[in-house]
C-alpha cells in the first residue's frame, strides 16, 4: 500500500537525521509527522502487543482432544437415556436477579455482564438454578432431563486439575413428588454407572444428608445464623486437616472451641448401615428432630443402595457438607481413588469427580406462589475426567482416531478424478462416510499414505480396468489385502467391514 510504502519512507528520513546528528528541532519535527502518518494508517505500533491466547481459566481443544471429549459426552448421554432422561436446553445467560443469592459463599463468582440493553446479566454459574427457573415458569412438576452444556466461574483456575472458568457440566434431575429415597437411590446408580463405565480407577461416593448437617450443629451449639457459613467451612475438610478447619470456625467466624471440638467428633465419622445405627440411638442426634428424619431416610437409602448392589463404593461420611446454599437434604460426591503405594491401605483422594443432591425448595424460590417442586439431581464433572483420560492417552501413546471416515476413494492411473467424484458421490449419498483427496492425478502411494496417517480403514480404487469390469477394488489398510467387489455391491460390503464388533 502506498500509505504505508510513505510511512517507512519517513522512517528512513528520521534515521538518517539522526545518523547525520541533524538539528534536534528538525529530528522533533519529522517525528511528529511519522507519528501522525502511523495514526492515520491505525496505529502501526498496535500490532506488535497483541497478544495471541485465551482469556485466563479456558482453553482450546483440538481434534484428538476433542475425539477424547466426545467418547466421554456419549458415555454419559448413553447413561441418561438409558434410566429415561429427556434433554432439554437454557440461556447462556440469566437474570442477574434469577442467580441472586442462590449460591451461598459462591456468588462472588458470578459473571456479571455490561448491561447490553436494559436487563442486568449475568452468565449461568450452574445448570440446576436455570432448570429450577425454566420448571417454575413453565409450571412444570415432574419431569426426568439431562443437560449438557457450559458455564462460567470467576474462580482461580487450575488447568492441570481440570478447574476452569469456562467449562461444561453434565446434569441429570428428577423432578417430581415421589416416595422417598427412590429417585435418590438411581441418581446415585447413575454416577456408579458412569465411573464404573469409563474406567477412571477405583472411587468412592460420599453421602451425607443436609438435615443431618444442620441437626448436628444444633446439637452441637451452633446457632442458627451461623449454620450455612461453619457448613463452608466442614466443606474444606476434603483438603485441608481438621485442625485447620477448626481454627477458621473458632478464629474467622466466631464460634466458640466447645462448639467446634463437639462438631469434630462427629464430622471425622464415616461408614456404612452400621454406623446409621448407632447415629440413630446417639442421646444428643436422636433427640433433634432434623437429624433423625436426615438419618433415617439415609437408612432408607441404603437399602436401596444394597438391591442396586452398589454399597461397596458409597460410604455415609459426615464431613460432606457442599456448600451450595440450595441442598435440603442427600448430598453426594463422587470422588477418585489413588493409592499411593503398596504400604498404604488408605487411598488418596485425587478431587471430586461429580456432585449431587436433593434441592426441594429451589423451584419455589421462583414460583410466584412458592409452590414447590421436589428436586434431586446429579452432576459428572467432565472437565476433570477429561484431564484424567487425556494425560492417559498422552502416557500410553494411543492413537487416537480424530475423523471417523470408513473409505478413501482412490485412483490408481491419471485422469480419473471424475470417476473418483462419482464413486464418492454414490458412497456419500448412501450414507457412507467416505473422503477423496483434493488433487487432480494423486500418487497412489500418498493416497494410501493418507490412510495410515488418519486411521482410514479402507481403499475403494477405481482404475480402467476396475471401470470396464463393472468391479471397485477394496483395500483393506492394515493388512493390504485387496478384492474385487461389484459396484452394485460395494456400500453394503463397506457397511460389513467397518460395522462394529
Amino acid at each position: 500500500m502506498a500509505e504505508e510504502a510513505a510511512v517507512r519512507a519517513q522512517a528512513e528520513a528520521v534515521r538518517r537525521l539522526k545518523q547525520d546528528k541533524a538539528d534536534p528541532d528538525e529530528i522533533a519535527k519529522e517525528v511528529a509527522k511519522l507519528l501522525e502518518m502511523k495514526a492515520q494508517l491505525g496505529g502501526d505500533e498496535g500490532k506488535h502487543k497483541f497478544v495471541l491466547k485465551t482469556p485466563k481459566g479456558t482453553r482450546d481443544y483440538s481434534p484428538k482432544q476433542m475425539a477424547i471429549r466426545e467418547r466421554v459426552f456419549n458415555a454419559i448421554i448413553a447413561c441418561f437415556k438409558r434410566h429415561g432422561a429427556e434433554v432439554i436446553d437454557t440461556p447462556v445467560f440469566e437474570l442477574k436477579e434469577t442467580l441472586t443469592g442462590k449460591y451461598g459463599e459462591d456468588s462472588k463468582l458470578i459473571y456479571d455482564l455490561k448491561d447490553q440493553g436494559g436487563e442486568l446479566l449475568s452468565l449461568r454459574y450452574d445448570l440446576t438454578v436455570p432448570f429450577a427457573r425454566y420448571l417454575a415458569m413453565n409450571k412444570i412438576t415432574n419431569i426426568k432431563r439431562y443437560h449438557i452444556a457450559k458455564v462460567y466461574r470467576r474462580d482461580n483456575p487450575a488447568m492441570t486439575r481440570g478447574r476452569y472458568r469456562e467449562f461444561y457440566q453434565c446434569d441429570f434431575d428428577i423432578a417430581g413428588q415421589f416416595d422417598p429415597m427412590i429417585p435418590d437411590a438411581e441418581c446415585l446408580k447413575i454416577v456408579h454407572e458412569i465411573l464404573s463405565d469409563l474406567q477412571l480407577g477405583d472411587f468412592l461416593v460420599k453421602v451425607n444428608d443436609r438435615r443431618i448437617l444442620d441437626g448436628m450443629f444444633a446439637v452441637c451449639g451452633v446457632p442458627d445464623s451461623k449454620f450455612r457459613t461453619i457448613c463452608s467451612s466442614v466443606d474444606k475438610l476434603d483438603k485441608m486437616p481438621w485442625e485447620e478447619v477448626r481454627s477458621e470456625m473458632v478464629g474467622e467466624k466466631g464460634l466458640s472451641p466447645e462448639a467446634a471440638d463437639r462438631i469434630g467428633e462427629y464430622v471425622q465419622l464415616h461408614g456404612g448401615l452400621d454406623l446409621i445405627e448407632r447415629l440413630l440411638q446417639d442421646p444428643k442426634l436422636s433427640q433433634n428432630k432434623l437429624a433423625k428424619e436426615g438419618l433415617g431416610d439415609m437408612k432408607l437409602l441404603f437399602e436401596y443402595l444394597t438391591l442396586f448392589g452398589i454399597t461397596g463404593k458409597i460410604s455415609f461420611d459426615l464431613s460432606l457438607a457442599r456448600g451450595l446454599d440450595y441442598y435440603t437434604g442427600v448430598i453426594f460426591e463422587a470422588v477418585l481413588l489413588q493409592q499411593e503405594n503398596d504400604h498404604v491401605e488408605e487411598p488418596v483422594s485425587v478431587g471430586s469427580v461429580a456432585g449431587g443432591g436433593r434441592y426441594d425448595g429451589l423451584v419455589g424460590m421462583f414460583d410466584p406462589k412458592g409452590r414447590k417442586v421436589p428436586c434431586v439431581g446429579v452432576s459428572i464433572g467432565i472437565e476433570r475426567i477429561f484431564s484424567i483420560l487425556e494425560q492417559r492417552v498422552e502416557a500410553s501413546e494411543e492413537k487416537i482416531r480424530t475423523t471417523e471416515t470408513q473409505v478413501l476413494v482412490a485412483s490408481a492411473q491419471k485422469k480419473l478424478l471424475e470417476e473418483r467424484l462419482k464413486l464418492i458421490s454414490e458412497l456419500w449419498d448412501a450414507g457412507i462416510k467416505a473422503e477423496v483427496l483434493y488433487k487432480k492425478n494423486p500418487k497412489l502411494l500418498n493416497q494410501l499414505q493418507y490412510c495410515e496417517d488418519t486411521g482410514i480403514p479402507l481403499v475403494a480404487i477405481v482404475g480402467e480396468q476396475e471401470l470396464k469390469d463393472g468391479v471397485v477394488k477394496l483395500r483393506v489398510v492394515a493388512t493390504r489385502e485387496e478384492v474385487n467387489i461389484r459396484r452394485e455391491n460395494l456400500v453394503e460390503e463397506i457397511r460389513m467391514r467397518t460395522s462394529q464388533p
